[in-house]
């Protein structure tokens, strides 16, 4: 029978030249050492050793086995290094993700993509409940998401928060609930929540609710949205970060009242299911890529974003 362990003891015992010291070095008994040994010797039908009382010298056989366990156990690690490089930089990433964080997340991954061409990326936007519904039919292996349920086949971590903005037009004056209110809502696919949570925080004596808003416009694609705000249409509520990459700063603002709101975006796999080790480094390269650090494998700014 093949066994690797017979070859890392035969290969131990030549370069040490003593059953004693092979027997040390790798944990095992004499008489263990020349079993192994033997069972080489079984396996080629051949002798490998020919031994002189306590010294023993490499037959031809031998000398044949000892290189070929030397190129057996350095083409293994070749491979292993190999593998291990490609579960990080190589095969195919499948994720979906809500577009309010993945407006960013998409162009900062095409630059990640260049400095890594084995890996494909696969990216969906999503509800949060469409998101976890393609996780629970394996059409994806990982969930971007806002919202976090109890489930038994699926694990949430919570992977970043999100701070939210009111953006407002540039020319808007207004300081109270009511001027806000009376410019109109922009909404968008998380529009309506993101706005209900800053809302509640900053006026918890005036909020009361959702039918509060006059919803003037409505589009499921968040950057869009800045475009209405931009031509005076209404206001909307979105993480600051796409604000802060939009074209349309100029003719907005955030409309800041000092307490700040987060929105929560975690992420979401299969239970008792591992992931490759490239949807980890991917998603720990956006983190330091978002926290302004340096990254690894990534341009230092994302490609045209929002644009």
């Amino acid at each position: 029978m093949f066994n690797a362990a017979f070859f890392k003891t035969f290969i131990t015992l030549v370069e040490t030249g003593s059953f004693t010291h092979t027997a040390k070095q790798l944990g095992m008994t004499q008489p263990g050492v020349s079993q192994h040994v033997r069972k080489l010797e079984d396996y080629f039908a051949v002798p490998l050793l020919a031994r002189k009382g306590k010294r023993f010298e490499l037959t031809e056989a031998g000398r044949q086995v000892y290189d070929y366990a030397l190129r057996l156990f350095a083409e293994h690690d070749q491979f292993r290094s190999t593998l291990e490089q490609e579960l990080v930089e190589g095969g195919e990433c499948r994720l979906s993700s809500i577009e309010t964080l993945g407006i960013l997340f998409y162009p900062f991954a095409l630059g990640y993509l260049k400095n890594h061409p084995r890996l494909r990326l696969h990216l969906t936007f999503a509800s949060s409940q469409q998101a976890l519904e393609a996780l629970r039919n394996r059409q994806i292996d990982l969930a971007l998401v806002s919202q976090q349920e109890k489930h038994p086949e699926l694990d949430f971590e919570l992977y970043l928060q999100e701070s939210l903005a009111v953006v407002v037009p540039a020319d808007f004056q207004g300081s109270s609930l009511q001027e806000l209110l009376s410019l109109g809502f922009i909404g968008h696919e998380e529009g309506q929540s993101q706005a209900s949570k800053w809302l509640a925080s900053n006026f918890p004596s005036e909020y009361r609710g959702l039918h509060q808003l006059t919803q003037r416009s409505y589009v499921n694609q968040v950057h869009l949205a800045l475009d209405a705000v931009a031509r005076g249409l209404g206001f909307t509520v979105l993480p600051r970060s796409v604000w802060e990459a939009s074209p349309w700063q100029q003719q907005t603002r955030e409309w800041y009242l000092g307490e700040e709101v987060s929105w929560p975006v975690y992420r979401v796999r299969r239970s008792k299911e591992q992931l490759a080790e490239r949807y980890q480094h991917l998603l720990d390269e956006y983190l330091h890529w978002r926290q302004g650090t340096s990254s690894r494998g990534a341009e230092t700014e994302p490609q045209a974003p929002l644009r």
